[in-house]
């Protein structure tokens, strides 16, 4: 693949609004494991391999089992390695990243705020949105991985 543009150097303030929705999102009492999963499950619907290289080690750091990453494509097959309401992420994570696909349904919708509320319901829509704009930028860009 040819060099392609930096969105930081050339919009630099479009980036710095996706880092600070970053840092919202990271401060906002969503458990850090189900952050990372939220960004690798997106991460792996989009082709993100920038993401998915940096969630994936940043889930390690911060205590997740290796395993459940190696299977997290193919959750549902491995039910009894996800929580109840990590299975609830996963299904938003899914049905808002392929939103094309009927949104997020009534069913995931209803078992979302039943679980977490409509607050932290709200915070997890926006951070299944903030790393589907950050895949789509570095998916865009052809950023890769180091």
């Amino acid at each position: 693949m040819s060099h392609r543009l930096n969105v930081q150097e050339l919009f630099p303030d479009a980036h710095r609004v996706l880092m600070q929705l970053s840092k919202l999102v990271a401060e906002s009492g969503i458990d850090i494991k189900h952050q990372e999963l939220i960004k690798i499950r997106a991460s792996q619907i989009n082709g993100c391999a920038f993401c998915l290289n940096k969630h994936s080690s940043d889930a390690i750091k911060y205590g997740e089992d290796p395993k459940r990453l190696y299977v997290l494509s193919a959750w549902r097959e491995a039910k009894d390695w996800f929580s109840e309401p990590e299975q609830v992420i996963l299904r938003m994570t899914e049905e808002v990243t392929l939103i094309a696909n009927h949104a997020l349904s009534d069913a995931t919708y209803r078992d979302a705020v039943t679980l977490f509320g409509e607050e932290m319901t709200a915070k997890i829509i926006v951070a299944i949105i903030n790393i589907n704009a950050l895949n789509r930028m570095a998916v865009a860009t052809s950023k890769h991985p180091f």
